[in-house]
């Protein structure tokens, strides 16, 4: 028995996994139309389920069950603001209730050790149905001040057909981002999950469709790949898309919007976020370790990770030395073992794409950590990568500019703040920024002048639900969680009175 799990959950993941895998279209698991699809495991190649991907045709189906669901107002005129409330707090118990299981799946398709899916993946998920449960009665409209006689005031109206695409990095998470607050305001669903990672958000949908009476065509589920999911962006059917992905997938989002009915589109992209030491920063021990968890946890595969540490020249070399030394003392390994510290990268694409970046970095700069895949032990079948840090990297090197999404670890030099700045800002992305200094007015400065959606001082890679998360530039359009999330889900309708002289 893996050490953490219970041989119940183990024997249930093996059951469950060799049981069918289907569509969730208007309130029916129906046999995807399209070519099959294996899930494999990245930490041991083998293949984990099958699953018959859903078609152009099943998808649009998907659509327009949600768009029935939508013009009936069975949900977002029928059912009370508290009522709806209820069933997000009930997913959130199924959440809680069935959180081992689900983390297990997650780390079992994504290569994430255990802990990292259940503790800041699952958890999060339920706490997210949790929060937005508690917005669908307070987020609502104004009256604006007009001349005498006339009334104006505004409505927030639900948006309509939800098209939510989720990536592989943080599959379950980040479907709960889009579901639940899509929900709260009143719309209906259609979920498209990665075809790498499906297998945790395939069991809340079994979950909620066994356990909750939810109208039929609300929440929708197809498993597809990249170029079937195409149809939602270009559906008519469809109102709204929300994206976590790259950011040239987004820019055909955008183009499938304005090739079909201007569709509202959120997109959370990419990132090559810095994080700046100063010779002054508080415990720069702790601050080396924060940052280093934060870069290195979940293999590296997170789009607001700061990928490039730039570091004043008086405290460069005990940095690197501090970095080096832990890069050096990472086990990689069996995700569901708690010995473990980083798993397996989650598909044989992104793990070449990652190692086709180190040989680049190579030739760009000095490699003084990783570089290689981890071949050690049990690790021989899986996807496994030593974290990777290079040195001196000049800002024009493509591992500086181009986001890798692995365990690969940029490190600059800097002699001033006004250099610091210039770095930071010279990248096509705009996600994230971290600056440790024990100088407020400094700290206040270089948060003004950082070009990032998301700022951290001190502490690089703090997040909450009730803050924004989303970046400038390349790296989205719109904010992910808080009150700033449910403006994309919603309409805002201005009504006029003429009450007379």
């Amino acid at each position: 028995m893996k050490d953490m799990l219970q041989d119940t959950d183990l024997d249930w993941a093996t059951r469950w996994l060799a049981s069918a895998k289907t569509q969730y279209i208007n309130g029916d698991w129906v046999p995807g139309a399209g070519a099959a699809w294996q899930v494999k495991n990245p930490a041991t190649g083998q293949t984990l389920c099958q699953i018959a991907l859903a078609d152009a045709d099943q998808i649009e189906t998907a659509a327009q069950a949600a768009h029935r669901c939508h013009q009936s107002g069975v949900w977002s005129r029928k059912t009370s603001r508290k009522a709806r409330a209820d069933q997000l707090l009930a997913i959130a118990r199924l959440i809680r209730d069935h959180a081992p299981r689900l983390a297990l799946l997650e780390s079992l398709a994504n290569g994430k050790t255990y802990l990292e899916a259940l503790n800041d993946d699952i958890f999060t998920c339920a706490e997210i149905f949790e929060y937005y449960a508690g917005w669908t009665d307070k987020f609502y409209g104004e009256v604006s001040p007009v001349e005498d006689g006339f009334l104006n005031f505004t409505t927030k109206d639900p948006v309509g057909v939800c098209a939510l695409i989720a990536p592989w990095n943080y599959p379950l998470y980040q479907a709960s981002l889009k579901i639940a607050p899509a929900l709260a305001m009143g719309n209906t669903v259609v979920m498209k999950p990665s075809e790498y990672t499906p297998l945790a958000t395939l069991h809340l949908f079994e979950l909620i469709d066994r356990d909750l009476d939810l109208p039929k065509g609300l929440l929708n589920l197809v498993l597809c790949d990249g170029e079937a999911a195409n149809q939602l962006t270009l559906s008519r059917n469809v109102h709204k898309v929300s994206f976590t992905g790259s950011t040239g997938v987004g820019r055909r989002i955008v183009q499938n919007s304005g090739q079909s009915n201007l569709k509202a589109v959120t997109l959370e992209l990419g990132g090559k976020s810095p994080c700046i030491f100063f010779e002054d920063t508080p415990d720069l021990d702790a601050a080396i370790d924060r940052a280093f968890y934060v870069m290195f946890s979940q293999k590296g595969e997170k789009c607001s990770e700061p990928t490039r540490f730039l570091i004043q020249k008086g405290i460069y070399d005990h940095v690197l030395e501090k970095l080096i030394a832990k890069a050096d003392a990472v086990r990689c390994g069996d995700p569901l073992l708690a010995s473990t510290e980083q798993g397996a990268q989650c598909n044989e694409a992104q793990f070449r794409r990652i190692l086709d970046y180190i040989e680049i970095g190579k030739t760009e700069a000095e490699l003084v950590a990783g570089g290689m895949a981890d071949t050690s032990g049990d690790n021989a079948k899986g996807l496994f990568i030593r974290p990777t840090i290079f040195s001196n990297v000049p800002n024009s090197a493509r591992i500086a500019q181009e986001e890798i999404f692995g365990p690969v670890l940029s490190c600059t030099p800097f002699a001033t703040a006004d250099e610091a700045v210039s770095l930071a800002n010279d990248t096509a992305y705009g996600l994230a920024a971290g600056v440790y200094t024990g100088n407020v007015s400094l700290a206040h400065r270089m948060a003004e002048r950082l070009e990032a959606g998301m700022v951290f001082v001190n502490r690089y890679g703090c997040y909450g639900l009730s803050a924004p998360f989303g970046g400038f530039k390349e790296s989205g359009w719109g904010k992910e969680m808080a009150i700033h999330s449910l403006s994309s889900y919603t309409k805002t309708k201005g009504v006029w009175v003429h009450y007379g002289d």
